[in-house]
């Protein structure tokens, strides 16, 4: 699925939740944390028009581990949260095709702890954006956000490539300066001044000084 002029391509995908118990010294101070546990799209792309607003996710549904194989933790829990998308946006090729790029493609999750949402007197872990851009995540990460990430799927990652492939274009190697183009600069790092004209020497006019001396 490709975007056309109106539109762009989506991905609708669940985000699950964990709760687990925290082990070892870090448990003197946090007996819980929240980690991301799964991203499972819930169907085909489709095209989503310009503008459209993005959906929040829902209200959690508390679930055990959905896939086989999935990381197991005693103790923990489990928390689905439906209904978020992920968004391929052209002007964020570069992120994407970084992502692609990766020994291991994957799905970032920017979370917060939502007191809105508690589970006894603790906040929950609520996903906030789901993306597939290494530039998102990125920025996030910068911002001091949460964020997490787990692979993608074969199936995902060959969407992401071939939208990678369609509008991925390499940026031309720019042309080196010529070395003679350089700042020149003193001991200091200071810019060096260059003269072409010839040193006078004792300072004075192009004759002898006066009185006759060497």
């Amino acid at each position: 699925m490709f975007p056309t002029t109106s539109g762009r391509p989506v991905l609708s995908v669940d985000v699950v939740m964990r709760r687990e118990p925290v082990t070892g010294p870090m448990a003197r101070w946090q007996s819980w944390r929240w980690v991301l546990a799964d991203v499972l799209p819930t169907g085909e792309p489709f095209e989503e028009a310009v503008g459209a607003p993005q959906p929040v996710a829902a209200a959690a549904q508390e679930v055990q581990p959905l896939l086989p194989g999935a990381v197991s933790v005693d103790g923990a829990g489990y928390w689905l949260y439906p209904g978020l998308r992920v968004t391929l946006y052209r002007d964020d090729v570069e992120g994407l095709f970084l992502n692609l790029s990766s020994p291991s493609p994957c799905f970032w999750v920017f979370w917060r702890a939502d007191e809105a949402h508690l589970l006894g007197d603790e906040p929950m872990a609520v996903p906030q954006i789901v993306t597939l851009s290494y530039h998102d995540a990125g920025r996030w990460l910068d911002a001091q956000e949460k964020v997490d990430q787990v692979p993608a799927p074969e199936a995902v990652v060959d969407w992401l490539r071939a939208f990678v492939d369609q509008h991925h274009r390499a940026e031309p190697k720019r042309r080196q300066r010529p070395a003679s183009f350089k700042t020149l600069t003193d001991r200091f790092g200071q810019p060096a001044r260059v003269s072409t004209d010839k040193a006078v020497r004792g300072g004075g006019g192009s004759g002898p000084r006066e009185g006759g001396g060497a």
